[in-house]
């Protein structure tokens, strides 16, 4: 940063002490403006015995120099799959503790209790409807107390990884100085042009969800034109696409159809399993899924969501369909290439029409 014109960088703990002064390492500085981006932390729940625990973050996890022969998760989200997954094939034993009736809960019930399955298939035990009620160390074992549908339930591992989601770095920053709002979980309030009141802009994750690094530089670049350039761009959450890198991988843009039912919208819904798309066959790998959900007057489709090899690859041509407000006939008008993954979007699209399961491939 320092290599950069104008740029002066300076590290350390900052916090406002007016609307136009913030004080870093004792020294004050004047800006008219300000922008916010002071990213989020590992939220750790509040667990009776937890604070005596040595339990990981995903950051922590990453540096172990050796391998756990045991491993308890608590939190059935992202980060928490991927690490399940991660550690389970690495020959760890891998129990998973979530709160929820599924994990990965904001995702479509059918891709979600598939993945589900698959990872259970590979070995790791999952309980949902979880609550934690207590963790303690006992020498070398980390013992977690938990209530799964009324039931007691005791875990015992080496390790305790906590994934239970992030919380945004604001609680030293002294905001009220400066007269910007937060919501209950501590986030910053912004506007569509990342503002949070006259000459106060905030982005990336101390904002909130969604708490994903491409939204977050999405972001900064709309607050930095706006507040710099005077301009008035504005953020479109309705194309953002976000993935779970599992194996197979889980990825959606757009409404799912809870979402689109919330916004009351007339919708309807097709699930396409992927044994049914010929590329799926041809590498012996039909794990999987797409779900489409369009409006039902106009056609529209509103959310695409996919459980499958490169999932994270395949939902790029979802954005630009959610993006472009493309009709079901629109893309079952588009060519697509045979035998792919991809194809997999455009028979999703004529299950609306056919019975695809009586198709030959490759028909229009």
């Amino acid at each position: 940063l320092n290599g950069l014109s104008h740029v002066e960088f300076i590290e350390g703990n900052a916090r406002f002490i007016s609307r136009s002064e913030i004080q870093v390492n004792g020294k004050i500085y004047n800006a008219i403006k300000f922008i916010i981006a002071t990213g989020s932390s590992t939220f750790v729940p509040s667990i009776e015995g937890i604070e005596k625990v040595a339990y990981l973050t995903n950051i922590e996890a990453l540096l172990l120099k050796k391998l756990p022969e045991s491993l308890i998760i608590i939190g059935g989200g992202p980060l928490g799959v991927e690490f399940a997954q991660m550690f389970s094939r690495f020959g760890t034993r891998v129990y998973l503790l979530q709160r929820s009736e599924r994990i990965v809960p904001r995702e479509e019930p059918e891709l979600s209790n598939l993945l589900q399955r698959y990872l259970q298939d590979e070995g790791i035990e999952i309980w949902t409807r979880g609550a934690i009620k207590s963790v303690k160390q006992e020498g070398k074992e980390i013992i977690v107390k938990a209530e799964v549908e009324g039931k007691e339930k005791i875990l015992k591992a080496q390790q305790l990884l906590v994934a239970t989601g992030r919380r945004a770095n604001t609680s030293n920053l002294r905001l009220e100085k400066l007269g910007v709002k937060l919501n209950k979980k501590g986030e910053v309030i912004v506007n569509e042009e990342m503002e949070t009141r006259e000459n106060v802009w905030a982005a990336g994750d101390v904002t909130g969800e969604p708490m994903l690094e491409t939204v977050a530089a999405k972001e900064g670049m709309v607050a930095a034109s706006n507040s710099i350039s005077g301009n008035k761009m504005k953020m479109d959450y309705r194309v953002v696409p976000h993935a779970v890198f599992t194996d197979p991988q889980l990825a959606g843009v757009g409404l799912t159809d809870a979402q689109a039912t919330e916004k009351g919208i007339n919708c309807r819904c097709s699930t396409v399993p992927m044994e049914l798309v010929p590329k799926s066959q041809a590498i012996k790998d039909t794990r999987g899924a797409i779900k489409i959900v369009i409006e039902n007057k106009t056609q529209e489709i509103r959310g695409i969501h996919i459980l499958a090899p490169q999932a994270a690859d395949l939902i790029h041509e979802g954005v630009m369909i959610v993006k472009n407000r493309m009709t079901v006939d629109d893309v079952i008008d588009t060519l697509h290439i045979f035998p792919t993954l991809s194809e997999a979007i455009k028979i999703g699209a004529q299950s609306f029409r056919r019975d695809i399961k009586k198709m030959s491939c490759c028909v229009e």
